[in-house]
């Protein structure tokens, strides 16, 4: 049995980074364990189901890791690409394998560690701007929001995992 460990921002880790990249750190750490945890004993089947219409956990896999992508790119001061749009509109298609998923994942929240780890207090500061409509933001709001919609989705993921087990359980006895 693994034992249970306080959550990131409560280990005393990254102590050497400034708050908000140890917030960003923290979030996406909690993240990470908390998909893996909560998908770990599931299928493709259940992963993929839509319970009470629910968007699947599979989805909100897919969509963590494409989000993360995207909102990275903005990161970066570029725009998407055509692969990333397309990428986009097929993330409610099934057919990815779990442990793909989960690999995406993990993926797309350590390209966030990367990228971080090259940064400077300096730089968190610098304009970006979003989609389209080129909104304005700051690296540091990208960041920031790369950590609470991970998070936004991560919760999710766990509440249709539980009505999927529970669903799927009630429909086996």
């Amino acid at each position: 049995m693994v034992k249970e460990q306080p959550e990131p921002w409560l280990r005393g880790t990254h102590t050497e980074v400034e708050p908000v990249r140890r917030a960003v750190l923290h979030a996406l750490e909690l993240a990470e364990e908390d998909v893996l945890r909560w998908t770990a004993d599931l299928d493709e089947e259940t992963l993929e189901m839509e319970p009470l219409g629910l968007p699947s956990a599979a989805f909100q896999m897919r969509h963590i890791a494409g989000s993360i992508d995207r909102l990275m790119t903005y990161a970066k001061g570029q725009p998407l690409t055509d692969v990333q749009l397309q990428a986009l509109r097929e993330e409610r298609i099934a057919g990815h394998a779990p442990d793909t998923l989960r690999k995406q994942v993990v993926e797309a929240i350590r390209s966030v560690d990367s990228l971080m780890a090259h940064l400077s207090q300096d730089e968190l500061s610098q304009s970006r701007v979003v989609g389209r409509a080129a909104l304005p933001t700051t690296l540091a709001g990208l960041l920031i929001h790369i950590a609470e919609h991970t998070q936004r989705h991560v919760g999710q993921l766990i509440t249709t995992a539980k009505v999927a087990v529970a669903l799927k359980a009630a429909q086996d006895s």
